[in-house]
């Protein structure tokens, strides 16, 4: 039975899937398996060609950047919030230590920190002891992209002069360059597409902008017409990226704006329209403290701060938004299924009512239909779990469950069949949704399917009404045909103190904001998890309304602060 329910599970997976993703997954688990590492290595075809872009180019460094020079000198790394002592230059392999911190590490983000012969140091060691072969970390498609795109602005931006001086090791580091980029443009990741098929069209077309030669020109043009589909598909009109994880939003700008500043005119072309529309959609999705909502797969400490995003963008185009028109008001992005309402005072309300994403990438969807964040004072009250790790772990496991989030759980189910760290088999989508902005606040209700597989054929709708005078009502709504049990939760930010006054009314204190909790329902206090960094547990407090039967409602008003 377990077996068969296995096959069930995985068969809802891949029936999602594109027909290029299908024969990308067979060419990468099967026909990539017979590789032959021992020749693919390969030769330079020529030698260094010159640099094709103009003297003066700005690179913004990416990331948080959480390494300092003298940090790294000393041995020790810090990625998700794990300091490594790995050597300088770093051990290499790294087996004990979890697949995405290994990621980092052959990202090269923290070459960012080093000063020039550091930074030639540590990458001739990579060069030498890094070599091509089979499990080796640094080879996989994504690093390689992301490594490419920084070798080439820090060597050919930051560095260019001391770089195309130093004969040696200008060799070494073409030759490198352009045998990554070879492989790539090999084993592109269309078996996974997303934002890794969108780093490697970026990652082609900016090492392609940045040499004069045949071969360069072979890489521009296949990253330039990876970026053309990609950029149409996964930039919704709305502005906002389609796996729609602020997180990933923010990395997708960063690669925008990495495009344009190569100051090919192509690559601006490509980039102005979408880089706009994204800086003016990452406003809507970031609480009044500056920082991002955490929906989907989304964590502090990653992405470079929409600040420094605005900013960079406004310095690479005049006519990027600068969030300064940001006031009063309701905000809709349609596509992506985000609502909310930001007042001048510092309180804002996010709510996702879309899909968790394209159906053929979900790898860093959450089951969170009809879940919000609420600040209010501009500090985060509710909030969202966040993720911890991307392991296939029990907290990876929670971190996406719908307990985890600000909305209802039904029979101790998720709404979809979240499975492994990133699949998602039988999943949830809302249905006639109806936003109605108002001067004063706004009402958005939906239901949405994802408990229709078990057995009654469950269904949760809910309405979020929000008024002029700061109260945010809810109202929950599961009926089946048959009794069962729903929760409804209120995630709090760890900074709260909460206080029971009566069985069915609770007070929120953050600061010296004060929130009043009320409902129909009794109300239960359990502690719960905050993730808001990779590696990151905290305990926070969780509000939640139980009930059982077949129709069955649940009221929530949150009394704010007002003015």
């Amino acid at each position: 039975m377990r077996t068969l329910s296995k096959l069930s599970r995985a068969a809802w997976t891949v029936r999602y899937l594109k027909a290029r993703q299908i024969a990308g997954q067979v060419r990468h688990r099967v026909v990539h398996s017979f590789e032959r590492y021992g020749n693919a290595n390969g030769e330079c075809v020529e030698i260094y060609p010159g640099c094709a872009w103009p003297n003066g180019v700005r690179f913004l460094a990416p990331g948080a950047q959480n390494n300092r020079a003298d940090a790294i000198r000393q041995d020790t790394l810090e990625f998700l919030s794990a300091q490594v002592t790995v050597g300088f230059p770093p051990r290499w392999n790294c087996p004990e230590l979890p697949k995405l911190w290994q990621y980092n590490l052959h990202y090269f983000e923290w070459l960012w920190a080093l000063d020039y012969e550091d930074g030639k140091a540590v990458v001739l060691d990579w060069i030498r002891n890094h070599l091509l072969a089979k499990g080796a970390v640094g080879w996989e498609s994504y690093p390689i992209s992301l490594r490419l795109m920084n070798w080439g602005a820090v060597f050919w931006g930051r560095f260019r002069e001391r770089t195309e001086a130093d004969e040696p090791f200008l060799g070494m580091l073409w030759g490198s360059i352009c045998r990554q980029a070879e492989w790539l443009v090999r084993h592109l990741e269309t078996h996974l597409l997303g934002n890794h098929y969108l780093e490697n069209g970026a990652a082609l077309a900016v090492v392609g902008s940045c040499f004069f030669g045949e071969q360069a020109r072979g890489w521009f043009g296949k990253g330039c017409g990876i970026l053309r589909d990609q950029i149409t598909e996964q930039i919704l009109p709305d502005g906002m990226h389609f796996e729609l994880s602020p997180m990933y939003h923010c990395r997708a700008i960063y690669v925008l704006a990495m495009l344009a500043a190569t100051n090919n005119n192509r690559l601006r072309d490509l980039a102005e329209g979408p880089l706009s529309r994204m800086i003016k959609t990452l406003d809507h999705v970031c609480h009044p403290d500056g920082g991002i909502a955490l929906l989907n797969d989304s964590a502090f400490r990653i992405c470079n701060e929409p600040d420094e995003l605005r900013s960079y963008g406004r310095h690479l185009f005049k006519g990027c938004p600068d969030g300064a028109t940001l006031g009063r008001g309701c905000f809709a992005l349609e596509w992506a299924g985000y609502y909310g309402w930001r007042d001048s005072d510092g309180t804002y309300v996010i709510a996702d009512f879309g899909k968790s994403g394209p159906d053929h990438v979900l790898g860093h969807a959450h089951a969170d239909i009809f879940s919000f964040e609420l600040s209010v004072k501009g500090r985060r009250v509710i909030v969202d779990s966040g993720v911890y790790d991307y392991e296939p772990s029990s907290t990876r496991s929670y971190c996406r469950s719908t307990a985890a989030h600000n909305t209802v759980e039904i029979e101790n189910q998720d709404q979809s069949e979240m499975w492994a760290a990133f699949r998602v088999a039988r999943r949830g989508n809302p249905n006639d949704l109806r936003w109605e902005a108002r001067e004063n606040g706004f009402e958005l209700s939906a239901w949405h399917d994802g408990y229709r597989r078990l057995p009654g054929n469950p269904v949760h709708s809910r309405i979020m009404c929000w008024d002029a005078i700061g109260c945010l009502r809810i109202i929950d709504q599961v009926s089946a045909r048959r009794s069962v049990q729903a929760v409804s939760r209120l995630h709090l930010h760890p900074s709260c103190s909460i206080a029971a006054i009566s069985p069915t009314k609770i007070q929120v204190a953050r600061d010296d904001s004060v929130c009043t909790i009320e409902s129909m329902t009794p109300l239960a206090i359990h502690e719960s998890l905050y993730c808001p960094e990779f590696g990151v547990q905290q305990v926070n407090r969780c509000i939640c309304a139980a009930t059982h039967g077949a129709k069955t409602e649940t009221r929530f008003s949150i009394h704010c602060p007002h003015g």
